[in-house]
C-alpha cells in the first residue's frame, strides 16, 4: 500500500496545540506525567553517525559492467634481468548496457606505447594513473556493438609489489624466480593472479564477475616448457634459440584465473574420461609426481559423479614452482602448486598432499565454473574447496579421517576467531586479501557440512547440481546458493544463512546431562556467546547413546538461549553423547568424568570421538591399571591417528607395561607408515640395546618415515660396539629431511668435525618447508663449531632472511641468526631483516628479539 501523508490534518493538529495554551499545566488525576526522554550525549551521536558513514564508505560492491569483455588476444615476451614483459594485447569487447563512450581497463605499472582500435588500427586517445587506462573511444557504442582495442606495453610486475596477506603473500602477479644467491633453484616464471593482480602483466577488466575465452602467446628461451590455461594448437621456432608457443582457451572465465607457468619442467601425463591431464615438475621429480598427483583422475571421476557434473573443462594440468606466493592456485584447467610437491618417487610414498590437490581440483567447479561475483562472496569459492576436501577424504580414507581432518578445521577456525570474528560474508575490508582467512575457509566448509547433515545428502548434492547447471560459466554471489537449494529441497534457508553466511560468531554451548532418571535423562543447553554481536542460534542438533551395543538417537532443535529436552529413553542410560558425531560449529563446554571418557573411548563408533576421549585422558591422573588398558586398546584401535595417541601421549608409560613386543609387531607391520615410525621411537625409549639389528633394517624401509625414525633412534643408542658415525656416513647422500635432521643432530651432540662443506650442500639443496625444519638445526652446528664455516653459514642465514617468500621460513633464519649475535656485522643484519620483513606479525615476534639490542648500533 502507497501511503500519503495528508497537510490539512496536519494542521488541524497545530491548531488544537494552540487552543491549549491558556490552559493550566497542572495534570488531572487521571492523567499520566510525560516520560522524560534522556537527550544522547553529542560524543555518542557523533559516534554513531561515524560508524554508519564508515560503512557507507567501506562498502565492498560487486563491480559495475560498464563493458562485458569478450575475448583477450595476448603476445608475450620477457626481459628476466630487468623483470619486464613486453605485450600486445588485443580485447573484444561491447557496452554492458548502457551506451558508453570510454572504456576503463585495469593495468598496473605499465608503459603505454600505443593504444588503437580494430582492424584499421587508429590510435586512440587515452589518460593513465599507473592503475588504470581510460580510453576515449571514437563515437558512442552500444549494446549492439562490438569493437577491439589493440595495447602495445611493457610491464614491470615487480613494481610496486609486496602488500600481500597470510594466505597471498605478495602482489606482482608475475614472478621472476632467479637462481641469484640460490645455485640450485631454476630458472622460472609463472603467475599469480587472484585477486587483481593480472592486471600487473595485461590489461584487462580485472573483476571476478568479468569473464572470456583468451589466447595466449609466448614468447621463450627454446630450452624451456610452457604451461597455461587451454590447449597448446601451436609452436613456432625461431632464429635466435627461442619458441612462440601458442595456448587457446575456449571457454570462458574470470581474469583471474588466466595463468603460465615457465621452466624447465618435465610433464607426467595421465587422463580421465579422454580428458588429458599433465602434472609439470621438474625432471628430478618426475617419478614422484606420478605418486603425488596419482590420485587425480580418481578425484576427478569422484566429484564429477558426486555433482553430476562431468569435468567442465578440455584438459587439467598441475605444475609445481619455485617461491610460490601461497599454496596453491585454481586456475582454470592449470593448477599452480608450492614447491613442496616436488618429491621424488620415495618422498611421495608418505606424500600428505591429496588435500591440496583435491582442494584446486574442486575449485574447477566451485570457482572456476560457477564464480564469485565479488571478494565479498568468497566463500562460495573457498568453503566450497575447503568443504572438497572433506569430501575427498570420507570417500577416500572413510568417515572418521575427513571428521578429524574437520575437527582441525574448527580449531584453526576458533584460533582465529579469538582475534576476529566477522561475517563470512562481508561487504566491508580494506584489501581483497583480508577475505582469505580463516573464515572464509574453514568456517565456512564447517558450515556447509552442517547444511549438509540439515538437508541430508540427496538434498545437498541435489541442490548444488542445480546451483552448478543454473549457473554454469556465470557469476554468482550467496543467494544464488540458498535459492538453488531450496527450489530441490523446498525448505526455508533463510534463517541457517543468516546466521550463518551472514552474521558473525559462533556459539558458545553449556552443556549438562542430568542422569538421576536413567529412564528418563535431561539435557540443558545454553548459548553463552556475546549477543551483542552475535547471533542467538537456531541450532539441530543429535544426541546419542549406546545400550547393548547399539546406537540411539533423538534429535532436537535449540531455538533459545536456555533449552531443556527429555531423551524419554526406554532402556536405562548412564551416558549420553551431545554431537558425537562432531556436526557443529561451536564451543563445547561440559564437565565430563574420567569414567565417562573411557566409557565413550569405549563404545563409540566413531573414530573422532574416540580419539578426542582419549586425547583427554591422556592429561588425567589415571591409575597405572587404567592406562595399561587404555594404551592396549588404543594400538588396536582401527582407526589410525588412536594408534599413534596412544604411543605418542603415553610413551613413558609403555615401558612399565612389558609391550615391546606389541611395538615391535606395530613397527614391522601396521599399515600406516606414521604410525610405524611411533612405535620404533616408543621402542627405543625402553631398548637398552636389544633391537640394534632391527634398527639397522628399519633404515633401509621404502617410507623415509621409518628409516628416518629407525636412523635417529640408532644414533641416540649408547649401547657398546655400535658404529654411529659409520652408519652416519652412510646416509650422508640423501635428501630426504626425515634423514638429515638426525644426521645433523648427531654431528652436532657428538661435536663431529669436517661436515661443514656437507651441511653448506644440504642448505642450498633444501626448499620449502624443510628449509623452515633445517635451519635451527644448520645453525646450532655452527654455532657449536664455528671453525666449520660460520662465517658462510651467517651469509646464507642472513640472504635467506632478506630473500626467502615465506615469511615463516625468513624468521626461522632471523631466529637462528642470534646463534651468532656477538659475532661482526651479525646485529646489523637481524636489523636488516627486521626493516626488510612485511608481515606484521612476524615484524612484531622479531622486534621481541631485537627489543633487548634496541640500544646497540
Amino acid at each position: 500500500m502507497n501511503i500519503r501523508f495528508s497537510f490539512p490534518f496536519l494542521l488541524g493538529i497545530v491548531l488544537l496545540g494552540a487552543c491549549s495554551v491558556g490552559r493550566s499545566t497542572v495534570p488531572s488525576a487521571n492523567e499520566q506525567p510525560l516520560p522524560v526522554i534522556e537527550k544522547k550525549d553529542s560524543g555518542d551521536v557523533r559516534h554513531l553517525v561515524a560508524g554508519k558513514e564508515a560503512a557507507i564508505k567501506n562498502y565492498r560492491a560487486t563491480p559495475d559492467r560498464t563493458f562485458d569483455l569478450l575475448h583477450t588476444s595476448l603476445d608475450l615476451s620477457f626481459d628476466r634481468e630487468r623483470e619486464l614483459v613486453h605485450g600486445e594485447a588485443g580485447l573484444v569487447l561491447r557496452p554492458y548496457f548502457y551506451p558508453q563512450s570510454k572504456l576503463t581497463l585495469d593495468a598496473q605499472d605499465f608503459d603505454l606505447h600505443r593504444v588503437s582500435l580494430g582492424d584499421s588500427h587508429q590510435e586512440l586517445d587515452f589518460s593513465y594513473d599507473s592503475q588504470q587506462l581510460e580510453i576515449l573511444l571514437p563515437h558512442t557504442y552500444t549494446a549492439e556493438d562490438t569493437l577491439t582495442i589493440h595495447i602495445r606495453y611493457t610491464a614491470h610486475p615487480t613494481r610496486n609489489g609486496g602488500n600481500g596477506s597470510e594466505a597471498i603473500t605478495d602482489t606482482q602477479g608475475l614472478y621472476f624466480i632467479h637462481p641469484i644467491g640460490e645455485e640450485t633453484k631454476p630458472v622460472q616464471l609463472w603467475t599469480q593472479g587472484e585477486t587483481d593482480h593480472n592486471s600487473k602483466w595485461f590489461p584487462t577488466i580485472d573483476a571476478p564477475n568479468e569473464r572470456a575465452t583468451h589466447d595466449l602467446k609466448l614468447t621463450v628461451e627454446d630450452r624451456f616448457v610452457t604451461v597455461s590455461n587451454g590447449e597448446l594448437v601451436a609452436q613456432e621456432q625461431l632464429r635466435n634459440g627461442f619458441r612462440t608457443d601458442h595456448w587457446v582457451m575456449r571457454q570462458p572465465s574470470a581474469p583471474y584465473l588466466v595463468a603460465f607457468a615457465v621452466g624447465e619442467f618435465v610433464r607426467v601425463e595421465d587422463k580421465w574420461k579422454g580428458i588429458p591431464l599433465g602434472f609439470y615438475v621438474e625432471k628430478p621429480f618426475a617419478e614422484g609426481a606420478k605418486r603425488v598427483f596419482g590420485k587425480t583422475a580418481e578425484m576427478m571421476g569422484f566429484y564429477s559423479g558426486l555433482l553430476g557434473v562431468d569435468y567442465p573443462w578440455q584438459k587439467y594440468d598441475q605444475v609445481v614452482v619455485r617461491d610460490f606466493v601461497s599454496g596453491a592456485m585454481e586456475n582454470t584447467t592449470v593448477s599452480i602448486f608450492m614447491e613442496e610437491l616436488n618429491m621424488n618417487a620415495r618422498e611421495a610414498i608418505d606424500s600428505e598432499y591429496d588435500g591440496i590437490i583435491a582442494h584446486e581440483l574442486f575449485h574447477h567447479w566451485f570457482g572456476d565454473y560457477v564464480t564469485t561475483e565479488s571478494w565479498s562472496n568468497l566463500p562460495l569459492n573457498e568453503a566450497f574447496a575447503n568443504y572438497g576436501e572433506y569430501l575427498w577424504y570420507e570417500h577416500k580414507e572413510g568417515r572418521d579421517a575427513a571428521d578429524l581432518q574437520h575437527i582441525g578445521e574448527l580449531e584453526t577456525y576458533l584460533w582465529e576467531a579469538d582475534e576476529k570474528q566477522v561475517d563470512l560474508i562481508r561487504f566491508e575490508y580494506e584489501h581483497n586479501e583480508d577475505m582469505f582467512d580463516s573464515h572464509s575457509y574453514a568456517k565456512g566448509g564447517r558450515v556447509l557440512h552442517m547444511l549438509r547433515d540439515y538437508l541430508g545428502d540427496d538434498a545437498f548434492f541435489a541442490g548444488l547440481n542445480n546451483y552448478l547447471t543454473k549457473h554454469a560459466y556465470r557469476a554468482v554471489e550467496v543467494h544464488d546458493l540458498r535459492l538453488a537449494l531450496e527450489e530441490v529441497c523446498g525448505k526455508d534457508l533463510n534463517w541457517f544463512f543468516n546466521q550463518w553466511f551472514l552474521a558473525s560468531g559462533h556459539p558458545v554451548l553449556e552443556i549438562d546431562f542430568d542422569y538421576s532418571d536413567p529412564e528418563n535423562v535431561v539435557l540443558k543447553v545454553s548459548q553463552q556467546q556475546d549477543l551483542e554481536n552475535t547471533p542467538l542460534y537456531v541450532l539441530p542438533f543429535e544426541v546419542s547413546w549406546y545400550a547393548g551395543g547399539e546406537r540411539f538417537t533423538r534429535e532436537f532443535v535449540l531455538r533459545e538461549k536456555h533449552g531443556q529436552f527429555e531423551l524419554s529413553n526406554t532402556i536405562p542410560i548412564t551416558q549420553a553423547y551431545f554431537d558425537e558425531r562432531k556436526v557443529l560449529l561451536a564451543e563445547k563446554h561440559t564437565v565430563r568424568s574420567d569414567d565417562q571418557l573411557k566409557a565413550q573411548f569405549t563404545d563409540s563408533k566413531f573414530g573422532v570421538a574416540r580419539y578426542e576421549a582419549l586425547d583427554s585422558l591422556r592429561n588425567r591422573n589415571l591409575a597405572s591399571f587404567d592406562v595399561e588398558k587404555l594404551v592396549r586398546a588404543g594400538l588396536e584401535d582401527s582407526f589410525w591417528p588412536i594408534r599413534e595417541v596412544a604411543l605418542n601421549s603415553f610413551g613413558d608409560s609403555i615401558s612399565s607395561f612389558g609391550m615391546e613386543d606389541v611395538l615391535l609387531e606395530l613397527a614391522n607391520e601396521d599399515k600406516n607408515n606414521s604410525v610405524r615410525a611411533s612405535a620404533i621411537t616408543a621402542l627405543a625409549a625402553i631398548d637398552e640395546g636389544d633391537y640394534i639389528d632391527q634398527y639397522l633394517l628399519w633404515m633401509e624401509d621404502s617410507s623415509y618415515y621409518v628409516s628416518g625414525a629407525a636412523l635417529d633412534a640408532y644414533l641416540q643408542m649408547e649401547a657398546e660396539g655400535i658404529e654411529r658415525e659409520a652408519v652416519a656416513r652412510t646416509f650422508q647422500e640423501e635428501q630426504s629431511i626425515r634423514m638429515i635432521i638426525p644426521l645433523i643432530d648427531f654431528f652436532t651432540a657428538q661435536g663431529i668435525p669436517g661436515k661443514g662443506p656437507w651441511m653448506h650442500q644440504v642448505y642450498e639443496n633444501t626448499f620449502g618447508q624443510d628449509l623452515y625444519y633445517l635451519i635451527g638445526y644448520y645453525g646450532d652446528y655452527f654455532t657449536k663449531m664455528p671453525e666449520e664455516g660460520s662465517e658462510r653459514a651467517i651469509e646464507k642465514l642472513y640472504h635467506t632472511g632478506m630473500h626467502h617468500s615465506a615469511s615463516y621460513v625468513r624468521f626461522a633464519a632471523f631466529q637462528s641468526l642470534f646463534g651468532f649475535i656477538d659475532e661482526e656485522n651479525v646485529l646489523e643484519k637481524v636489523k636488516a631483516i627486521y626493516g626488510r620483513e612485511t608481515n606484521e606479525d612476524i615484524k612484531n615476534q622479531e622486534m621481541y628479539f631485537l627489543s633487548p639490542y634496541e640500544d646497540e648500533n
